[in-house]
């Protein structure tokens, strides 16, 4: 009987060992569960919303950049063609000039609006189809490039319109003296409906003497007048 309790004792021990052992696993093994749960689930350690709002951010930056390159573009585009509202007519008109006379020489490089236009020269948008007006954004300058592409029965308004500015200038004996030969040099040029003002050449002033001054300026607006012609 003794030997028997004995086993009995010596198994009722060996089995709550042992119950012990597995319960004693089974936490470990759920904790190593969950650990690996959680470094490979990024959906509920948050690496997902951090590498969301990273994916997020650098999609936006792109769309930005991109959105920056095609405002460039356009702006660029602008420039090339009608940067002031004007045709492409217009702008490959007075690039033409430019080209004429050298980027130097060409001083006008305020482009002048519809409202502008009428302040100073008294042609309303009525009188027109299209045109192109530049001056100096510097007012002791008075180098200017108008071309009007006036409507078929309002032509000699748009010249009466210029001839009366540039008269006007001629008289005004408060000008500025550097630009005196330059103002009496202007000219007013009708080539069909087209009526041109042009008043360039400020390259002359580096010349000591009035009638130099005016000889030069003449010869540049009559360059700027036939390089309009021809391209008409």
């Amino acid at each position: 009987m003794k030997k028997v309790v004995l086993y009995l004792c010596a198994g009722i021990l060996v089995l709550g060992i042992t119950a012990c052992g597995k319960a004693g696993d089974e936490p470990g093994s759920q904790g190593t569960d969950q650990s690996s749960e959680v470094s490979t689930s990024p959906e509920e350690n948050g690496n997902s919303g951090s590498g969301a709002d990273e994916s997020g951010a650098q999609t936006e930056s792109s769309d930005v950049s991109a959105e920056g390159e095609l405002s460039g573009e356009e702006g660029s585009g602008g420039q090339v063609a009608g940067a002031e509202g004007w045709s492409q007519e217009m702008e490959g008109l007075k690039q033409a000039v430019v080209e004429a006379l050298g980027a130097d020489n060409y001083w006008p490089n305020m482009p002048m609006d519809a409202e502008m236009v009428e302040t100073f020269y008294g042609i309303t948008p009525d009188m027109y189809e299209d045109y192109m007006a530049e001056s100096p954004m510097i007012s002791a300058n008075v180098d200017t490039l108008i071309i009007v592409k006036a409507k078929e029965d309002k032509a000699d308004a748009v010249e009466e319109a210029l001839n009366a500015y540039r008269e006007a200038n001629v008289n005004d004996t408060m000008q500025y003296p550097q630009n005196l030969g330059k103002i009496q040099a202007s000219q007013v040029e009708r080539i069909d409906n087209y009526v041109i003002f042009v008043q360039l050449g400020g390259f002359a002033v580096e010349e000591e003497k009035e009638e130099d001054v005016i000889a030069k300026c003449q010869e540049a607006n009559k360059l700027a007048i036939d390089t309009i012609s021809g391209k008409l």
